[in-house]
């Protein structure tokens, strides 16, 4: 899932700006610095020679921090991984987060599934509940670059992908890319931008690179957008349209904090970056076995069977008119995988689906009319079409 891309493109057109030597440094928010190859030899080579001299003395930042980890961290990063060793590393991401984001451990964890599986997260959520916390803090525990985008009405395509401009001093047109280009983006308040603006991020988000000027770029691995909106405040908002709530692998939200959570917080009043004190856990090479190793996990044919009734309980349901596509289908697996390694079984069992149905399939859902003169939302339609369907027993 997080295969590397080639050091060498294939096509002249691609360009491959995935240096992880450039995000060794966690939460911060300066834009890297990316080199573009060209097609002339003798600048590549000064760009080759350029970009070891620029990252010496952010490899030797990375080595200090490298030698701060874990054994068991250390020693893992280029091993493949096993069930039991994927669910450690798993429940150390979260454990690691929850120092940051509270009382918040199964959202966390939904956040967590959808980095190793590839995909995308829209947090619904009030102001304050700690969504820039939780991805920031994520960011922080696998080590790689986090890049905060506040979407606004006059905010323009350019401003989120890059731009290419004109340089004097090197009598040559470069290409500047824009905050996207880091391992974790997190688009705040993502339906104020103007529909043109958020179709800007669907190749962004369905195939991890940009394309500026006939160019494509390469986005680093691995690579998630966490987007939030308020549930609440709908004016001067766009709606999300059904194409890109599709590329969404999960919604979810955080939610007000519990008691017992909130009485830490204001205990620990005086830490005023929780996520700033998050050390890395994991690296980008681990997450890449995370992900090599959940793809092995059994998924029996009878568990499959019970996917696709699920979807096809979604299109055939009379408050639904729109149901979900087969990427739900195939989110429901990828991430049923994940959550049964994290368990530490090699096997899916009909609970794994059962348990993320709603958060992956919810937002898939366009209801009739009817059902919303009814005041029912997705996750009634979702619940009562989810109950019409059999669950598998194992049973032959």
């Amino acid at each position: 899932m997080f295969a590397r891309p080639s050091s060498a493109p294939a096509r002249p057109d691609l360009v491959d700006v995935t240096d992880q030597s450039r995000h060794t440094q966690p939460g911060k928010t300066s834009a890297p610095t990316y080199a573009v190859r060209t097609d002339e030899p003798g600048e590549m080579e000064e760009t080759e020679r350029d970009r070891r001299s620029s990252t010496e003395a952010a490899d030797r930042a990375a080595g200090a921090r490298q030698q701060r980890r874990s054994v068991q961290t250390a020693g893992s990063s280029q091993a493949a991984v096993d069930v039991p060793t994927f669910a450690g590393l798993f429940r150390s991401i979260v454990d690691n987060v929850g120092q940051a984001v509270l009382g918040k451990e199964e959202t966390i964890a939904l956040c967590v599934t959808a980095l190793i599986a590839g995909g995308h997260v829209l947090l619904e959520d009030n102001p304050g509940t700690g969504k820039t916390q939780l991805s920031r803090a994520l960011a922080a525990s696998i080590a790689v670059d986090c890049k905060r985008i506040q979407f606004t009405p006059d905010l323009l395509p350019s401003d989120l992908l890059g731009v290419t401009f004109y340089d004097q001093s090197q009598g040559r047109f470069s290409f500047r890319p824009g905050p996207v280009f880091a391992s974790l983006v997190l688009a705040d308040e993502i339906n104020r931008a103007s529909p043109k603006t958020q179709s800007a991020l669907l190749e962004v988000m369905e195939e991890g690179q940009v394309t500026v000027d006939g160019r494509t770029y390469r986005l680093p691995r691995p690579f998630m957008v966490m987007a939030t909106q308020n549930p609440i405040e709908q004016l001067g908002t766009y709606a999300l349209p059904e194409a890109q709530m599709d590329r969404f692998l999960i919604r979810t939200s955080l939610g007000a904090p519990g008691h017992d959570a909130s009485m830490r917080i204001l205990q620990e009043a005086d830490i005023r970056d929780r996520a700033g004190l998050v050390e890395p856990v994991v690296d980008a090479a681990q997450v890449e076995a995370m992900a090599a190793c959940a793809s092995k996990v059994f998924c029996d044919s009878s568990i499959m069977e019970y996917v696709i009734h699920i979807i096809e309980a979604t299109r055939h349901s009379p408050a639904i008119r729109v149901g979900s596509s087969i990427r739900g289908g195939l989110a429901l697996v990828r991430c049923a995988r994940i959550r049964a390694c994290a368990q530490g079984r090699d096997y899916v069992i009909p609970d794994d689906v059962k348990d993320l149905v709603d958060p992956i399939l919810a937002h898939r859902l366009v209801l009739t009319a009817q059902s919303r003169l009814a005041d029912m939302d997705e996750h009634q339609a979702l619940a009562e079409a989810l109950a019409k369907v059999p669950v598998p027993t194992g049973e032959q």
